[in-house]
């Protein structure tokens, strides 16, 4: 029997309340939840975005733009005379590595660079000449790539030198948007971790890389952990918010463990959504830390192991967008495998975990004139269950104390039949957690544990857990092993 944490009414949502926002990569949505975690019915909003890209590598969004839209969300759910003041905090995630130049009064320098941005590569291989790549990793929990900070800052001092001379601050697209409605950017310790340069075990930033990127550690907001709010702060605009507190921004990645129940160190998350990753909450620092993955330190006792995958909904959505697929999708992804299937290496914007390729793109291979649309969906599916495994052999061995898959997000809830692919290919179960905003969920958990502590959680919604098939295990397992090839042939070349 499934789980459920349904919707509840106003009139009968448990005191108090909080506002969640998440800042995704296809829309910013936001919604009030009650003290047990469950949304209520009514008071939720969305609205879509998507980033600005080119193929020289650019991908970015207009911080304004963004901001605009939390407006419109908080003014959507908070329009309701019936709340009074029953919302005791704010609190957002945003999508992680994002990266805006501000001069003295915050404004903006820079369109808001996202993690899929790969226009530092040249910068990358720089980088890795100058520095001992295994010892900041090792400090920093992150690799040398395009989706963090020093990296982006050297490639902006040669590419727009004057941008680098007049930017006061260096903000996360989260800040910016606190700042601008509240007046200060409250970064998370996690916000701050996924730039690349926070040293995972002191809460320091690393010295090296600053001096590397040529920045000053002034530039940067301090860390902050969620039990260190801001007072009520809301402008006039929102009267529903005059008694709330203002919780510093965290990353997506974080939320998402929280919303799907993977809160200690036996429960990996497999998070589907425009991106994907694999990543488990562990007490402390993972040590020593597998060189294919990162170790985000999220707030002073826990960091989030794993690694992120940049093409999961990104590479989906490209298949169906491009190809002249057939109405049963499902029938495509419930299908035995066959070996007529095309091996596709699905690195639509970059590899980032394990391989840290940020100049990878997506390879076809066994590709004949008999080939359909649906079979190259079908490789499209299948190449992404194996970036998934490829993360997840990196990390067994600093976590294997973990029991179970839980994987959320947009593709595991418009295409569950996937997940039989995943469990097949990671050889694990892998239950579905159907609850759909598991990132905003958490986010609004994580608020609650300091507002509302003694209250019981709603439990995640699950829905199947899906076993791997003994009979398809030889199968995958050449599958792999012939990725892998390709992968070094052409992308690590």
């Amino acid at each position: 029997m499934a789980q459920t944490d349904d919707d509840v009414t106003l009139d009968t949502a448990l005191d108090p309340l909080v506002l969640a926002l998440d800042i995704g990569s296809t829309a910013t949505r936001g919604g009030v939840h009650d003290a047990s975690g469950r949304r209520v019915n009514g008071l939720q909003h969305k609205v879509p975005h998507a980033f600005t890209v080119a193929p020289d590598g650019t991908s970015v969004i207009d911080p304004d733009q963004v901001t605009a839209e939390v407006e419109q969300v908080l003014d959507a759910v908070t329009g309701d005379p019936r709340l009074g003041t029953r919302i005791a905090g704010v609190a957002m995630d945003t999508f992680a590595a994002s990266l805006i130049a501000v001069d003295t009064a915050g404004r903006p320098l820079t369109p808001c660079l996202t993690y899929a941005d790969s226009r530092s590569a040249d910068a990358v291989t720089a980088l890795r000449e100058q520095l001992d790549e295994h010892a900041v990793q090792q400090r920093t929990g992150t690799r040398l790539h395009t989706s963090y900070h020093a990296p982006r800052l050297r490639w902006l001092t040669a590419a727009q030198p004057r941008i680098l001379a007049e930017a006061a601050f260096w903000w996360s697209l989260g800040e910016y948007v606190w700042a601008r409605l509240i007046g200060q950017p409250l970064a998370g310790t996690s916000t701050v971790a996924w730039t690349g340069l926070l040293d995972r075990r002191t809460g320091e930033l690393d010295a090296e890389l600053l001096t590397a990127a040529g920045v000053s550690a002034d530039q940067f907001a301090s860390p902050l952990d969620m039990t260190q709010p801001a007072p009520s702060a809301a402008p006039p605009r929102w009267p529903a918010l005059a008694q709330a507190a203002w919780f510093p921004v965290i990353t997506d990645g974080f939320a998402s463990n929280i919303g799907s129940a993977a809160t200690d160190a036996t429960v990996m998350t497999a998070a589907t959504a425009t991106s994907g990753a694999l990543r488990v909450l562990l007490d402390g620092p993972a040590d020593p830390l597998p060189f294919g993955l990162w170790n985000y330190r999220v707030d002073a006792e826990r960091t989030l192991l794993g690694g992120a995958i940049n093409d999961v909904g990104r590479a989906v959505s490209w298949a169906q967008s491009t190809l002249r697929l057939s109405p049963a999708l499902a029938d495509v992804l419930t299908a035995p495998p066959s070996d007529a299937t095309p091996l596709v290496l699905p690195y639509i914007t970059g590899e980032r975990a394990p391989g840290w390729v940020g100049g990878a793109r997506a390879v076809f291979t066994g590709v004949s004139a008999a080939t359909d649309a649906d079979a190259l969906f079908r490789g499209v599916v299948e190449g992404v269950a194996m970036t998934y495994a490829r993360v997840a052999d990196e990390l067994h061995p600093a976590a294997p104390q973990v029991v179970q898959v839980a994987a959320a997000g947009r593709v595991s809830n418009d295409q569950p039949q996937w997940l039989q692919v995943l469990a097949d290919v990671l050889g694990r179960p892998v239950t579905h957690v159907t609850r759909r905003r598991a990132t905003q969920r958490g986010t609004a958990l994580l608020s609650l544990d300091v507002l509302a502590p003694e209250i019981p959680r709603a439990p995640r919604a699950t829905g199947a857990t899906y076993e791997p098939r003994p009979e398809h295990a030889e199968y995958y397992a050449g599958r792999r092993v012939r990725f892998a090839e390709v992968y070094d042939a052409l992308v690590r070349g």
